[in-house]
């Protein structure tokens, strides 16, 4: 059966090998006529990024590219991209790539119009309705990595350097109006981008599963979502043209971040100030973390983790789910420890203090504090399960 559709749920998603040639199309229905392309400097010199530039001005689609995004995004990321679109007189932005570049793409679309400072958005209580509506300009997202789903997100994620947290700036029209999924944009992602990003939608689909509170619409998408990432992650890492598993990786991506409106947890809220503070991989941390966290939770989830690994073919209830999330990250070269990774115990006061606070912090099945997420990021950065 052929990978394709067209869905509204959460957004307009338009999924399938080869859609990237509708790009222009898109910018015309949405009435943009001078687009700004936001992507890395990894990508921006690119193929997939240069043929996109010359689709948009053949139809007479004044476009330009801003790329000034760093892996880890930072509030003067934004400020010099709306800088940039404000110079060229854009009148929508074109978030292409990962996704980094899509959380910057977002925001500068959202901040373009604003005359307030970036961080009064920040996702507290109702900071979002602060916003001018009338000032965000419409946004086409275009992932080239199957990981975020920050193309169907109405947050973007930015670290303020001034004390290196990241914060999520949030708005309902945030979200994209129109995505284009093509996976065959995700072919050249080297094997340990593939695996990282990959776990990070397991992380994100595994926690919003986790979460507490009454939402089945989105267990359902995360257990889907779940089983996807478990059928090709491997396949799509170690056969890198197997278009049918980046098919299948690119819809687990964008599963996992509509399931995530239910709530986040333990990963993401260790995650967040490690990314920030060491300037790590946001996907690898979550790869790393997630046993522990697991383990951590366990007698809250412990059901639900044995009903999820019925659906999957897992034996063993929580523990064999367990076993499987330590063989696929094993599979994958994704290393056990946090110290592996270049996290210095060092900071464990520091990186607790910051992830008790953070937003994702709420949706963990076990209330997190000080007293019990201190010892949990010792034993993630010690690698003793």
């Amino acid at each position: 059966m052929a990978q394709i559709g067209n869905w509204n749920y959460p957004t307009t998603v338009k999924f399938g090998a080869g859609r990237i040639s509708e790009l222009a199309a898109h910018c015309t229905a949405l009435g943009m006529k001078a687009p700004l392309i936001v992507t890395d400097n990894g990508l921006v010199n690119l193929p997939m990024i240069v043929n996109a530039v010359a689709a948009l001005k053949a139809v007479g689609l004044n476009a330009s590219v801003f790329s000034n995004v760093r892996p880890n995004p930072i509030g003067a990321n934004v400020d010099e991209g709306v800088a940039c679109f404000k110079a060229g007189k854009h009148d929508g932005v074109i978030a292409f790539g990962g996704g980094s570049a899509l959380d910057v793409g977002k925001v500068i679309a959202f901040m373009s119009g604003q005359t307030r400072p970036l961080w009064d958005f920040e996702d507290i209580g109702d900071w979002f309705s602060r916003a001018d509506v009338n000032g965000i300009a419409p946004i086409i997202a275009v992932p080239t990595t199957s990981g975020t789903g920050s193309e169907v997100g109405r947050a973007g994620v930015i670290t303020d350097e001034s004390n290196h947290t990241k914060k999520i700036i949030f708005h309902p029209k945030i979200m994209p109006s129109i995505t284009l999924c093509d996976p065959e944009l995700t072919i050249g992602l080297p094997p340990h981008i593939t695996a990282a990003t990959g776990m990070d939608a397991l992380s994100h689909s595994l926690e919003a599963y986790c979460a507490p509170g009454f939402h089945p619409q989105a267990d359902g998408i995360a257990i889907e979502g779940i089983r996807l990432v478990k059928e090709n992650l491997e396949a799509a890492t170690r056969e890198g043209t197997n278009i049918s598993a980046r098919a299948n990786m690119m819809a687990a991506a964008l599963m996992g971040a509509t399931a995530f409106q239910k709530g986040l947890g333990g990963m993401h809220a260790m995650a967040h100030p490690i990314g920030a503070v060491f300037d790590a991989h946001h996907g690898l941390i979550n790869a790393v973390v997630m046993p522990y966290v697991l383990k951590f939770n366990r007698e809250a989830i412990e059901v639900r983790i044995a009903r999820l690994a019925d659906y999957l073919g897992i034996e063993g209830g929580f523990d064999g789910f367990l076993a499987w999330i330590l063989e696929i990250r094993a599979s994958l070269g994704i290393k056990h420890s946090l110290a592996e990774i270049g996290v210095d115990i060092a900071k464990i006061d520091e990186l607790a203090a910051m992830a008790v606070v953070d937003p994702s912090a709420g949706g963990n099945p076990i209330a997190l504090t000080i007293e019990n997420i201190t010892p949990l990021f010792r034993d993630a950065i010690l690698g003793e399960l």
